[in-house]
């Protein structure tokens, strides 16, 4: 079970990095993905732009930053989406996203119709 859950985790890692380089241009500097009942989990450091590091000292800036990550978030939400379901032939039935400008790091929580690391056992 673990061999095949920690390779999907990498293999979503992965699909998740090519996603936002040819998105943002840039990925995360480390992208670890968790797979826990019936979520996908995924934490992402080191998602902010030099350009968006300095934006962030302030709090207009920070608002500024979440707001338009926010929004990015929902122009591609489809195409995250279909990479889970992709990868882990789940259904997923919300997803959920925040960044903390603070930590420079995102989280994405996926729900899935299933509970894919009992299926994976």
């Amino acid at each position: 079970m673990q061999s095949s859950k920690r390779r999907l985790e990498a293999e979503l890692s992965e699909a998740f990095i090519k996603l936002q380089r040819e998105l943002i241009g840039r990925g995360p500097q480390e992208t670890r993905t968790y797979i826990v009942e019936d979520m996908v989990i995924a934490r992402f450091k080191g998602v902010l732009t030099v350009e968006e590091k300095h934006l962030v000292e302030h709090e207009t800036g920070r608002q500024l930053v979440k707001k338009m990550r926010q929004v990015l978030r929902e122009m591609y939400s489809t195409n995250i989406e279909e990479i889970v379901e992709k990868h882990t032939k789940c259904k997923v039935l919300s997803s959920h996203s925040d960044i903390s400008t603070k930590m420079g790091e995102r989280m994405e929580v996926f729900v899935l119709d299933r509970n894919l690391e009992k299926c994976l056992e």
